[in-house]
């Protein structure tokens, strides 16, 4: 086979893998176009508790860290600025409209290693499990991965875990006044 023979074959597979890469990935955003993003900023009177610089990696269906959504908005790594807020979290990255993550929509914070295209050390990484809502209406469960720059993994994500677990009242943490009944009189 001649050299220029040899580069029209390379040329060939090249085309056919991009090619099937990009139905692929239409056949993705077509499975996951009933997905809905949660577009919009924190509420006007949410209190800011802690913001962080660093890379969103991915969401992906619950408990399935290696299967990406092609959600608009989340189906790209980017740059993004995290703000956790009393009322839940807003990821902030270049190019896309703010998707704000509501605390009644938030389940669980943890941290983790792998993601898809993501592997970094032991706890490098902050998962962020939440319901999205679905164009049929129930909402489906997933995990976003974020990977903070300017603080450890912990602190990004104790800082959204204080949002999850609410403080106790006063009112509530007093003994109680309730009168003695059956086998407690």
């Amino acid at each position: 086979m001649t050299r220029e023979g040899a580069l029209l074959v390379m040329l060939g597979v090249v085309v056919v893998l991009l090619g099937l890469g990009v139905v692929a990935w239409l056949r993705r955003r077509r499975r996951d176009g009933g997905l809905v993003t949660p577009y919009g900023d924190a509420p006007s009177d949410a209190a800011e508790r802690f913001a962080a610089s660093g890379f969103y990696v991915a969401t992906t269906r619950r408990g399935e860290p290696l299967e990406r959504l092609a959600i608009r908005g989340l189906g790209f790594r980017s740059r993004v600025d995290v703000t956790v807020t009393d009322r839940g979290v807003a990821l902030a990255m270049p190019g896309q409209a703010t998707v704000f993550l509501p605390v009644d929509r938030l389940d669980d914070v943890s941290l983790a290693t792998v993601a898809i295209d993501r592997v970094v050390e032991p706890g490098g990484l902050v998962r962020v499990a939440w319901r999205i809502d679905t164009a049929a209406g129930a909402p489906q469960s997933v995990d976003t991965y974020l990977r903070p720059q300017d603080v450890s993994a912990r602190v990004l994500a104790d800082a959204i875990d204080a949002i999850l677990t609410p403080e106790p009242h006063p009112s509530t943490s007093s003994p109680s006044t309730a009168t003695p009944t059956g086998n407690d009189a």
